[in-house]
């Protein structure tokens, strides 16, 4: 432990000491009140702070703050606030209680890379982190048993500066830590710290806790000066360095979060891996687990039992792997410490296809449950790691999916939710994932929707001036270059945004491929469009940066200067601006490259219309009145979606969403029908507190449940599972299908064949196929035969989809030399091998999910 760090937490006047408290918990960033009473200190401070209300308080001068102690109108704001935010924190009316009761024992343990909670604790980069970050409000929202681990980094990720030819420059900032809504995690009065063996040396990292709301944040922080320099560097920057710098990055999030929880006295039974970066954490846990005497395998299955995984990628290459040289370099002294299974740990992480030690496959080999962050994501995450499953068919790979949402209080304009507070029942907020809550929109006039949006919209454009006449002011342009800017963006026009991290993939400049027609569209004196670009690409991208090159170029084109701008440094505060005020989110990623997409729910939440490919999230929220989808054909090749791609965007453009958006004689109509429509039907579905609910539901309270049974009694079951897999994988291949007997249309069932000879059927029910009886003899070697399934696989086709169809096949008869056969039955036209199969896989009602292990026996078939 380290001596208590100097505090400079400000000594304030009694009557408004408890700012303080409010500083340092981050419920103050989605708690309009609290924002607005930080903001009336001194609003050109709060700006000036980066809305950050611990250097707001620790700067403002001590008259200012015994006026406002004094202030009766302050004073009555400040007392609301607080009796809001006790009332929070006391409350045990949580969603959570409600539902599963106080007692329920569950403890969660988030671990991300990255949180974005708000601009003023700026270690995030963007979507991932700012996931985690709407997770966790969401989680102190309804009470969940919560804490998240991540690192503090020094630098943050970078404050993007554009220059005059459009260059992207990376400016770094080290960030005072007593200034930032952050305290030093203490026990008995001393800061705390723990170790982490890295190769030849130790190195010490201090625990820091964010409060948000209900629930703790802890992030490690390796830049103390106990430290050599390098090591220092480790939480410098996120996403900075070689992949030295990533690997050891990752060991402190994953061992270093671990042994930070222990030293909380925290020992969650659900781990939350929120994407590979945190993968390492199974490896503390293990080295915990083998300390306890338990063997391997049974080790592996306590730590499965208890961790859940969340993959956000959907290509290989964004999943990070590492030669097993440097793997077992930086883990050196951690499999020195186990080498009796030094080569089992490194299994945990083999990718047999590239040779690499991947933190997916770590991820995965360690994890009960895991989940992709759209149907479609599932989707592709189910082919993309078939193989990790053995011959499983890719339809029952055992990734699920959990759509990811946005937190709604964070990212409704204040204008919208008072608003939706007129006309929403009185809880809404507490039941925003209740589809029926939503209803109540078709009641709001359009003149109440079309003004707060109009003063949204003059909002974003007023900051986006600014935005931009600071980019020519640091660039050295004159005087009335930056003057003319005040003339830029008409709050009149149809305004399109595009803002999101510049990746190639995304292809930002998509809308530019065909200039002469794009010209059309914006010189059109009767129906304006006007575009906002906003975005940051990784220092190391090359192509993402010439993208903002790209577009910087074109805006800087007499034709479109003014109609299409490019903003510098998107972060969430220029991010609520944009989703606040546009009124079209475009997106156009590659198809299926977009694992979800959060940035057009935040859009949809404000009456902002989305205007996207069918890919992540919007292949389930679109339903053909509640924005645009940008057409393609399905899984065409890169070139064809390019090309049908651009002819969507502008066909949707010319024929539907600006002749839509000037249709209107006072007030347009339609689009605020359309507007009503998106909010209606996307803001349940797509907020936080459904995707937590989901997670909870789906993930943290089978897996509380699971590794509570397998630690019980010295961890039996976790030995037993361990033991039955074992056994299990030893002999599996003694299992055989000896016989298919494909039966006959004369052994049809005699109910189907009255039917069929009658000719008639019942009115109260449709006719039955006719049936077969199908049988199978299997032999099971040593297995026992009620450890196994049997099952028949077939095919039917529904709405041009075919979908698998599995038919239980029951034991008939003696067991007699380990031979057994197997009856069901199948409509009678169906042929064994070219129509259906059987086969037969091991279970255990002690497995998270059917192909926990993935060993199957079956006669030949086609998956379609």
């Amino acid at each position: 432990m380290q001596a208590a760090m100097t505090t400079q937490t400000r000594v304030l006047p009694a009557a408004i000491a408890r700012l303080n408290e409010l500083a340092y918990n981050l419920w103050f960033s989605w708690n309009d009140d609290a924002l607005q009473l930080f903001q009336q200190m001194d609003a050109r401070q709060w700006e000036q702070t980066g809305h950050n209300p611990v250097r707001l308080l620790q700067e403002l001068d001590d008259a200012r703050l015994q006026e406002l102690s004094a202030d009766s109108g302050f004073l009555e704001a400040y007392q609301g606030v607080i009796a809001r935010f006790d009332d929070y924190m006391q409350s045990g009316h949580t969603w959570f209680e409600q539902r599963f009761g106080s007692g329920t024992p569950v403890h969660i343990a988030y671990f991300s890379a990255e949180f974005g909670f708000h601009e003023s604790l700026p270690i995030y980069s963007g979507g991932l982190g700012v996931l985690a970050g709407d997770h966790c409000k969401s989680a102190s929202d309804l009470g969940l048993p919560f804490v998240g681990v991540g690192l503090l980094y020094k630098k943050g990720y970078f404050t993007q500066k554009i220059d005059a030819s459009g260059g992207q420059h990376a400016e770094q900032l080290h960030y005072d830590f007593a200034r930032l809504p952050i305290r030093p995690a203490q026990k008995d009065g001393n800061d705390l710290t723990v170790t982490i063996d890295m190769p030849g040396r130790t190195v010490t990292l201090k625990l820091w806790t964010v409060q948000v709301g209900r629930n703790p944040v802890i992030l490690l922080d390796a830049d103390i000066a106990a430290n050599q320099p390098d090591d220092r560097e480790l939480t410098g920057q996120l996403y900075g360095g070689n992949q030295d710098t990533r690997i050891s990055q990752e060991i402190v999030l994953g061992i270093g979060g671990v042994k930070a929880l222990r030293a909380l006295g925290i020992y969650p039974n659900v781990y939350h891996i929120n994407e590979g970066h945190a993968a390492f954490l199974a490896l503390e846990r293990l080295r915990e687990l083998l300390g306890l005497g338990l063997p391997f395998h049974a080790a592996v299955e306590t730590v499965r039992s208890a961790t859940v995984f969340t993959t956000h990628t959907p290509v290989p290459a964004g999943h990070d792997a590492f030669p097993y040289g440097m793997v077992e370099h930086h883990l050196g002294p951690l499999l020195g410490q186990l080498s009796a299974h030094r080569q089992a740990l490194l299994d945990l992480g083999r990718d047999e296809a590239t040779g690499l030690f991947n933190m997916t496959h770590l991820a995965l080999h360690t994890s009960g449950l895991r989940n992709g962050v759209s149907q479609l994501h599932g989707k592709v995450s189910r082919g993309m790691f078939r193989s990790f499953h053995g011959n499983v068919e890719t339809r029952e790979v055992p990734i699920g999916a959990i759509t990811n949402g946005v937190h709604l209080d964070s990212w409704t304009a204040p204008e919208w939710k008072a608003l939706l507070d007129r006309f929403l029942p009185g809880s809404w907020k507490d039941d925003q994932a209740n589809p029926q809550v939503w209803q109540s929109v078709e009641l709001i006039p359009d003149e109440s929707i079309w003004s707060v949006h109009t003063k949204l919209k003059e909002k974003m454009i007023a900051a986006a001036r600014r935005n931009l006449q600071e980019q020519r002011r640091r660039n050295g342009d004159s005087a009335e270059r930056i003057e003319e800017v005040r003339g830029y963006l008409s709050p009149k026009a149809l305004t399109i945004g595009f803002a999101r991290r510049f990746a190639t993939y995304k292809r930002a400049n998509l809308i530019f491929s065909d200039l002469r027609r794009l010209r059309k569209l914006l010189d059109d004196p009767q129906r304006p469009v006007q575009f906002i670009f906003a975005g940051k690409a990784h220092p190391a991208d090359h192509p993402g940066q010439e993208l903002i090159r790209e577009i910087h170029r074109i805006s800087q084109l007499k034709e479109f200067a003014g109609k299409v701008v490019l903003l510098e440094n998107y972060d969430i505060d220029l991010a609520r601006y944009l989703v606040h005020g546009v009124d079209v989110w475009l997106n156009n990623p590659r198809r299926p490259l977009e694992a979800s997409g959060t940035s057009g729910q935040k859009a949809a939440m404000n009456g902002v219309l989305n205007f996207s490919v069918l890919d992540g999230w919007w292949e389930e929220g679109y339903d053909g009145t509640n924005g645009w989808a940008i057409g393609s054909t399905e899984d065409a090749d890169w070139a064809a979606q390019e090309r049908e791609n651009t002819e969507s965007i502008y066909r949707l453009l010319e024929e539907e969403i600006i002749p839509l958006y000037y249709n209107q004689g006072e007030l347009p109509h339609q689009w605020i029908n359309r507007m009503k429509r998106s909010i209606r039907t996307l803001s349940p579905a797509y907020n936080t507190h459904r995707m937590v609910q989901d997670y909870t539901v789906q993930t943290y309270l089978p897996t509380a449940d699971r590794a509570t049974r397998f630690a019980m009694n010295g961890y039996e079951t976790a030995i037993k599972v361990a033991d039955y897999k074992k056994f299990i994988r030893d002999n599996w291949h003694q299992v055989a299908i000896v016989s298919v007997d494909d039966g006959t249309a004369a052994s049809v069932t005699a109910a189907a064949a009255a039917a069929a000879s009658s000719g008639t059927t019942s009115s109260e029910a449709p006719p039955q196929p006719a049936l077969k009886r199908v049988t199978a003899d299997i032999a099971f070697g040593p297995i026992w035969p009620p450890d196994t399934l049997v099952e028949i696989v077939h095919y039917e086709e529904h709405s041009g989809a075919w979908e698998q169809v599995i038919v239980p096949m029951q034991a008939s008869g003696d067991l007699v030399d380990q031979l057994q056969t197997f009856t069901a039955e199948l409509p009678a036209h169906l042929a064994h091998g070219a129509h259906f199969s059987v086969r037969v896989r091991p279970v255990s009602p002690d497995f998270a999910h059917s192909f926990e292990l993935p060993l199957i026996t079956t006669t030949l078939h086609k998956e379609l």
